[in-house]
């Protein structure tokens, strides 16, 4: 065995409690190095009265490893525990102490899980695991109230530019509160509605007034229990890490400059605060000028921002919030952040905006989840582009599922689609049949949907603004099939627990062709997914048990006597099986 390529640590994604009575452990081999990993535990007050061996999971395998888990129920919450792999004749130990041949005399020197306590408990909100999301962009889902459109408001459905009003607002989202319903989504995250002088409003300038283009408090607050009224969730977009230059704290700091009392409320390098030929001299989001940098470091600061936070849920009655820019905030800011929100509403759900790993964010402490632009680059290199192989797709996956723990994974934002992003339908060039593949797998992998308005009726548009079109009400412009089929994808999603929290494993990835084949599977439960990505009917099989198997979409039985399941897939086609666990 390659003893450099095995890894375990006893923290984090590597070793975790999952729940107040179980534990999961993984450990990391060389790619086809080693047969067979067995985790040995047992209590060091007591081991020999207390200890178990579990044949660990094979879950998953990228380019250079194969990743392994075993479940733990240990009888008194804590235990001790070690490794023992086999390959060939060869078997080795593993332990904090090290490697051996032979088996170290427990429980001295072996890895310890620590004491199970809830408090300390990765604990995003149930109804999020069971939430499916649909993003809005206020001014451009649904004019409902033309009295309060900006001056140069535009015609809707015309091509949005950078600086380009069309006049939706609250009131619109209410009008179409059935086709949300409809759609079968039962939580909705709006971009932001603070008042700012921009269409997208991540500028902010009052903090504590809803934008007058797109209504006020009150239909705010009629907005959020009309939608909770229908069952539907709703968490706003909080803009933390910066304001607009017209946000009153950053104008006394320009007309005051040193004797402003704001002036710690910035990241300014020196005075006067001013652009110079372009450049700003002081911290911003990017290198926008007007949008200075809040320092969240600062104790009127934070006291601002996350009384303001607690302020809407109070009003309101929201469910969460999504945090822009999130990455650039400082870690005990989202500390003091989430302590506050759970106090005022424990079941408050937070997302944050964070494009790379997102670990140190999502450990119990900070965040519940995050947007998964990971997952969705590389679900749309696969399904869109085309331009990686089933096996790469797999490699890769399973890469990134390793990054966190289960619970983390299930709580996962997975896109399609964003304000800040290409749409989907324009990643598959228009391709319905890539579209519909990748929308199987957000439906049926682990992780949290979410929806951007218009992709469920075929809306294409290229980076921003463009992907910031008008919604498209106009049923002549609108690809119906493809509605159902988010419909029927969505009721699948909602009708089956296992979809949404059992376990994901890719069963079968082609290095050459086009076909992938994954599962889902708790103890009541059992999915598998077929896919075919390339241009031609193929034929394909993989070893299942035998019996109860049926078509998740028809209902059509799925005969597979000889213990292996048979399928045939047209091109771009996919099929998904069921069956009960007996």
């Amino acid at each position: 065995m390659q003893l450099e390529s095995i890894y375990h640590s006893p923290s984090h994604r590597w070793a975790y409690a999952y729940d107040p009575d179980t534990f999961h452990l993984r450990l990391r081999t060389k790619r086809d190095d080693v047969e067979r990993v067995i985790a040995v535990a047992g209590d060091k007050y007591d081991w020999e009265h207390h200890c178990q061996e579990i044949e660990m999971d094979h879950i998953a395998t990228d380019s250079l490893h194969d990743y392994w888990e075993a479940v733990i129920r240990p009888e008194f919450k804590r235990f001790s525990y070690g490794f023992r792999l086999h390959s060939g004749e060869e078997t080795v130990w593993l332990t904090e102490d090290g490697f051996s041949s032979e088996q170290p005399a427990p429980a001295a020197g072996y890895f310890e899980g620590h004491y199970i306590h809830a408090v300390d408990l990765f604990d995003a909100p149930e109804w999020a695991k069971e939430a499916v999301f649909y993003q809005i962009i206020p001014d451009r889902f649904e004019n409902g109230d033309r009295s309060n459109d900006p001056d140069g408001t535009l015609p809707w459905g015309e091509k949005p530019e950078g600086d380009s009003f069309f006049g939706g607002d609250l009131q619109g989202i209410m009008n179409r509160i059935g086709h949300l319903n409809e759609l079968g989504v039962n939580a909705v995250y709006l971009t932001p509605v603070f008042r700012s002088p921009s269409n997208h409003k991540y500028d902010t300038i009052d903090y504590r007034e809803v934008d007058p283009q797109f209504g006020d408090k009150e239909i705010l607050k009629k907005l959020v229990q009309m939608c909770h009224d229908h069952g539907i969730r709703v968490i706003l977009d909080a803009v933390f890490n910066h304001a607009s230059e017209r946000f009153q704290p950053f104008q006394d700091v320009l007309e005051k400059g040193e004797q402003s009392e704001y002036k710690d409320w910035f990241h300014l390098g020196q005075f006067p605060v001013e652009v110079r030929d372009g450049v700003p001299n002081y911290d911003t989001f990017g290198f926008y000028g007007h949008m200075p940098k809040l320092n969240t470091a600062n104790p009127d600061v934070k006291r601002y921002l996350i009384g303001t936070a607690v302020h809407w849920m109070k009003e309101t009655g929201i469910d969460g919030w999504r945090l822009d820019v999130a990455n650039e905030v400082d870690h005990c800011f989202w500390r003091d952040f989430r302590r506050a929100v759970k106090k005022a509403n424990k079941d408050a759900f937070i997302v944050g905006e964070v494009w790379s790993d997102s670990l140190r964010w999502l450990l119990g402490d900070q965040f519940d989840s995050v947007m998964n632009y990971p997952w969705t680059e590389l679900v749309l290199s696969f399904f869109a582009d085309r331009t990686i192989s089933p096996a790469q797709f797999s490699d890769r996956m399973s890469k990134l599922l390793m990054r966190y723990p289960q619970q983390t994974n299930e709580t996962l934002f997975n896109l399609l689609s964003s304000h800040d992003i290409p749409r989907a339908m324009t990643r598959c060039d228009g391709d319905i049949g890539r579209l519909k593949q990748a929308v199987v797998y957000q439906m049926t992998t682990m992780g949290l949907p979410c929806v951007y308005y218009g992709d469920e009726f075929g809306m294409d548009g290229g980076d921003d603004p463009d992907c910031r079109k008008c919604m498209v009400w106009d049923e002549d412009s609108q690809n119906r099939d493809l509605f159902s089929f988010y419909k029927m994808l969505i009721s699948l999603r909602k009708e089956h627990a296992v979809l949404r929290g059992g376990r994901f494993r890719i069963l079968s990835a082609e290095t050459d062709g086009g076909s992938l084949i994954y599962e889902r599977m708790d103890g009541n439960e059992h999915f598998t997914v077929w896919m075919n990505r390339s241009d031609e009917h193929v034929e394909l099989s993989h070893p299942m048990i035998a019996g109860g198997w049926r078509d998740a979409l028809t209902g059509e039985r799925m005969d597979n006597p000889d213990g292996r399941l048979a399928i045939g897939l047209e091109p771009n086609g996919f099929r998904i099986a069921w069956r009960q666990i007996e």
